[in-house]
Parts: C-alpha cells; structure tokens; sequence
C-alpha cells in the first residue's frame, strides 16, 4: 500500500470544496463497512452536539473522553488529569474493549475523583468514535488512535461541536492535510479549540531558544540540522485467524497508510520544531534511505536523510533512524552567522555556543512539563472563552514529513507546490471491510515509486 495512487475518477481535484466533502464523507463509509470489527452502541447519531456554554463556567466540569486507549492515548488523559483541576473522564473508546477496561482501572487508581467512566460508556470497535462524538455528556475528546485516521477523526469532531486535543501527526498525506486544514477553518469559525501533541511548542527551553533567535542571539540564521535517530520499535505478528485489515490495525506501525512511516509518526517533532525556528514549512525536499534492518512485512524505511530547503536558501539536513546497534542522536542545531543555538529534545535543554567554541547561555527543560502543559493549555483556552485553534501549524508540519517522505521513496526532488496543490496521493482504503484492505505490497522503492 505504499504510496498507493488513488483512482483519479474518485478523488475530484478541480475543486477543493468538492474534494474536502468527499474526504470526510468518505471515512463515514468506510467505518459503516466495517461494521464486523465494531460493537454497536445504543447512542444515537442525532444526539451529536454537546453544549459548550457551560465550559467557561468554572463550577461545571469538563467532561473529557479518550479514543484511542494505548500507550499515547493513555499518557495523554493521564496528563490532562493530573494538570487540570475541574475535568473528569466520561467515555473511552478502543478497538479492544479490553484497552478500555485497563485506562479506566489505572487512571480511576490515580485519579479516582476524576473518573466516571460507566461499562455503557466504553466503546469498541472502527466506529466507537462515533458514540464518544455523539454522547452530549462528552465536552473534550483526545484522539490518539493511529494518525491514518487523524483528520477524519478531527474534522467529524469539530463537527460533532468537540473540543480536540489531536496528537501527532495529524495527517500521513496530502488529502488528510486538506481535510485538516478545512477542520482548522472550521474550528475557527465555530470556536472549537484544537490542540495538537507537539509538546515543544510548550517547552521552556524550545520556547526561549526560539526567542532569543528572534531577538539576534545567533546572527541570521545560515542553515540547521537535526536528528531523531534511535535502535528500533515494536513490531507484531500477526495472530491466527486475523484478516488483513484486522493485522494491519494490531500492527499498525509498520504500515504507511497508517503512521507515515517514522519521519511522520516520530521524528515530526523535530521537523515542527525547525518549522517553527525557520517560520514556514520548506520549499523543497530532497532524501534518501532505505530498508535494511525491519522484520519481513514493515512497510516503514528504518533510516531517511533529507535537505529540506527553506525559503532564503536556508538548508535543514534531516535524519531518522531506527536501527538496532547504532548510536542514538536527538536534537537540533540552528548554525547563525554569529552563534550556533544547540536544542537538545526530551529533557536536554538549549544552549547557544559562540565562534570560538563557549557557551554563552543555557536553559533547562523539561519534557514531562510539557506534555502536561499542552492539556492545561486546552483546557484554560476553553473556560476563558478563547479556544486554541493550532491545527493548521501541526498539519503544515506533519506534511513537511510527508515532503521528505516522498522525496526519499521516490527518489525525486519534491516541492511544497506539488504537495499542497498537485498531488492525488491517498492512502487511506477505499474499503475498511474487514476483507476490503489489500495486503501490503512491499516497502517503496525509489526510481520504481511513483510520485503522484
């Protein structure tokens, strides 16, 4: 299913209206189809709307419900229970029921005053979201299922009236990035906050490096690099008796149509970072990588090298990797003409070097703050009546992976142009019946991987 081209009959791009409506209405369809995998609840879809105009009033709590209830999933409502103070989970949602039943046993042992999760409330199935979207006891959803059905999911809750806490990526292709960015103009206009997963954003020494490079600190900023490079990730075999699309959900890591492989499901962190430093998304990608090391059906390349070209020339070399026995390297460096400004990811703070090789100033950061700041953020944004809207500059950055991503697969020099104005590629199915996912066709391969 790498970069599986979508049929041009089907996917209309004379119109970008006419193409957003058949994106979110095509997601609709296809979790209706596979309806073998899901659990039927007892909500109706007329009962959509919850009312936010109790949110600004401190005294009422704000109801919050999880879809997607692994290990992110699970570390989000834990954050977003531990920060904030008048919020309580209502509804969890899950392909595995079983998931439900564990985030709601450990969180009630952490937080037993803010959990009200009935069995009635706990949802499984491809279209559980469905129910949380339509409970109006709901106020809040975070969705962290896998990014493949980031924008659906996202675009269906605005709708529904949700506040979102959205992780990343937020797309994994150039038609989910529109779908998003329609949700973002949405959002805005219906003032449903969304706020994504990209924790740096709230991370002290992020937020002070960026600013002194604001103010000067390093001179004009000549060109960066940055890594996220690792040993390796999971990978699951599959289970007897399970159908394709049941395997590719279980296993959904190691195909593209699911995380974007690991430039977007990862290192998108270090990519939004060097985003946010050079104040745009880049005009242009050229990479390389391959496949050397992953277990016999991954989809994903375990390292990718790409030189990002930001507008005024500026070159961002970038790599990923995950190769078991290789040495680990995370973080970035911005070169200036005056100073290099170092920012370590995690916990690793900044710190700005001089030409001569001495640190002239540094800062601490810490990455579980940050993760628990992004949910206090949401959550204050929604009772002071002034909901955060952030999507678009996650979505610019989840499709500055995927720029990389196509450039490397196929070999080709790819443009910011082409990725948001000409490309067809769509790769979530035309079918989610259980029976309707075709088997994986191999990792890409570049000079035989089309762009499109």
């Amino acid at each position: 299913m790498t970069n599986q081209q979508s049929n041009p009959d089907s996917l209309p791009t004379s119109s970008n209206e006419n193409r957003r409506d058949f994106l979110r209405n095509r997601v609709a369809t296809s979790a209706i189809a596979a309806s073998t995998l899901a659990i039927p609840a007892g909500v109706s879809a007329a009962e959509t709307k919850s009312s936010t105009s109790a949110n600004a009033d401190s005294s009422n709590p704000i109801r919050i419900a999880l879809v997607g209830c692994g290990g992110r999933g699970t570390g989000a409502i834990n954050d977003s229970l531990t920060i904030n103070d008048g919020v309580v989970l209502v509804a969890l949602a899950d392909l595995d029921i079983q998931k439900c039943d564990q985030t709601r046993r450990g969180m009630t042992s952490r937080h037993a005053d803010k959990v009200n999760v009935p069995d009635a409330k706990m949802y499984a199935g491809l279209d559980a979201y469905k129910r949380v979207l339509a409970d109006p006891d709901v106020d809040v959803v975070l969705l962290a299922t896998p990014p493949g059905f980031r924008p659906y999911h996202i675009s269906e809750a605005v709708d529904a009236g949700k506040h979102i806490f959205a992780e990343k990526p937020s797309c994994v292709d150039p038609a989910g990035y529109h779908v998003c960015l329609d949700a973002h103009e949405r959002a805005v206009a219906n003032g449903t906050a969304i706020v994504t997963g990209t924790q740096y954003r709230r991370q002290t020494n992020y937020i002070e490096a960026v600013e002194k490079i604001r103010e000067g600190a390093i001179g004009d900023i000549v060109s960066a690099t940055t890594r996220y490079c690792s040993n390796s990730i999971w990978f699951k075999n599959r289970k007897p008796g399970m159908s394709e699309l049941e395997y590719q959900l279980y296993n959904w890591m190691h195909f593209v149509w699911l995380s974007g492989d690991q430039i977007a499901e990862q290192a998108v962190h270090n990519i939004d970072a060097l985003n946010w430093v050079m104040g745009s998304p880049p005009e242009s990608a050229y990479g390389s990588g391959g496949q050397f090391t992953r277990p016999e059906g991954s989809e994903m390349w375990d390292s990718m090298s790409v030189d990002y070209v930001y507008p005024g020339e500026r070159v961002v070399s970038f790599m990923c990797r995950q190769i078991p026995g290789t040495q680990g390297d995370n973080g970035s460096v911005i070169y200036g003409t005056e100073a290099n400004m170092h920012i370590a990811a995690m916990s690793g703070g900044s710190r700005i070097v001089d030409r001569k090789g001495k640190e002239v100033w540094s800062v601490a950061g810490s990455i579980s703050d940050a993760y628990k700041q992004e949910h206090k953020d949401l959550i204050d944004s929604i009772r002071d009546g002034k909901p955060i809207v952030e999507l678009k500059q996650t979505a610019d950055s989840s499709l500055t992976a995927v720029l990389g991503r196509l450039a490397a697969y196929t070999g080709q020099k790819v443009t910011w142009d082409f990725v948001t104005d000409k490309s067809t590629l769509d790769l979530f199915p035309q079918d989610m019946a259980s029976n309707g996912v075709p088997p994986s066709q191999g990792c890409a391969i570049p000079g035989k991987t089309k762009l499109v």
